[in-house]
């Protein structure tokens, strides 16, 4: 329906471009000045009214995320694609001089979407800095790494092609335990199959890129529905964000908190809310976030 308004709409502003004179030839018609602008406005326009806005779809989808929020979010593409061709956003937020860098994903699971939803709130909070901040941050927010499990109908945990991205990490041993894992302790279950190699899937590639090339000093990986605080790696953990409180849950062949925390030694908070389908309230967001803060200067900020 769109499109038929659109053509409608460039077929009544064609009309009203001034060409030149009855009579004139096909090449001075081209050349026209007063045609070329009319036209490139005209297409320009075409095109900002066919091309559909990433919170088209993200507010169609996710909890608690009005228009204006999302788009205040001023998401970016981050030349990054998933299985179905589906653009991965991103968003940035610098603090001046900022040398510390956190990045904060959530939708690795594509049926949490309180965990996509959370990732916008928190974006909003991140561009009002807080003045007694002692060392800014440089954060990266993707609010949606699998948009293929988020975008189906119904949503999935796992991508396109079936496979758990929260799996699909180079873990040492992985081709060793993880097939072993998914057979014996999950009996063969479709939502955990960690692909038939590690990085086998465009999207946990893409991060681990991130990883390597934005190199942060902080990972917070947000998840739903267990209601616990998890964390990997380096340095002491928080006891709790919000009304979410320390319960390590240990590590599984593939998982980021195991390839990144462990592993790589860059620490991994993993934070488990409540639900998958509703965030928690306003209050509990920014709770949950003033904790992070806290913990984040306290134990990084060095």
């Amino acid at each position: 329906m769109a499109l038929i308004f659109a053509v409608f709409k460039v077929s009544r502003l064609l009309r009203r471009i001034n060409l030149p004179a009855r009579g004139a030839t096909y090449n001075e018609t081209m050349r026209s000045p007063v045609f070329t602008s009319g036209f490139l406005i005209v297409l320009l326009w075409f095109c900002s009214v066919c091309v559909a806005h990433p919170c088209d779809e993200f507010n169609a989808r996710l909890p608690n995320l009005p228009v204006t929020l999302c788009q205040s979010a001023q998401l970016r593409d981050m030349q990054a694609r998933s299985v179905k061709d589906r653009t991965i956003w991103g968003r940035d937020v610098v603090g001046a001089d900022a040398k510390l860098k956190v990045l904060v994903l959530g939708g690795i699971h594509g049926d949490e979407m309180s965990s996509s939803s959370l990732v916008f709130h928190w974006i909003s909070l991140a561009a009002v800095e807080p003045a007694d901040m002692p060392k800014p941050v440089h954060w990266r927010f993707i609010p949606a790494l699998n948009p293929d499990g988020l975008f189906a109908r119904p949503a999935k945990r796992v991508n396109a092609n079936g496979v758990d991205l929260n799996r699909n990490f180079p873990t040492p041993n992985w081709e060793r335990d993880a097939r072993v894992y998914w057979e014996s302790r999950t009996k063969r279950d479709p939502r955990r199959f960690p692909g038939t190699n590690p990085l086998s899937e465009p999207e946990s590639r893409f991060l681990l890129e991130q990883i390597n090339t934005f190199k942060p000093n902080l990972i917070v990986s947000i998840h739903a529905p267990y209601g616990v605080l998890d964390f990997d790696g380096p340095s002491v953990p928080p006891s709790k964000l919000g009304r979410l409180y320390l319960d390590q849950v240990g590590i599984y062949p593939g998982s980021l908190g195991n390839y990144a925390g462990i592993h790589k030694r860059v620490p991994v908070v993993t934070i488990e809310l409540t639900s998958a389908n509703r965030t928690p309230s306003e209050a509990e967001i920014h709770q949950m976030w003033t904790d992070l803060l806290r913990w984040t200067m306290e134990r990084l900020g060095s």
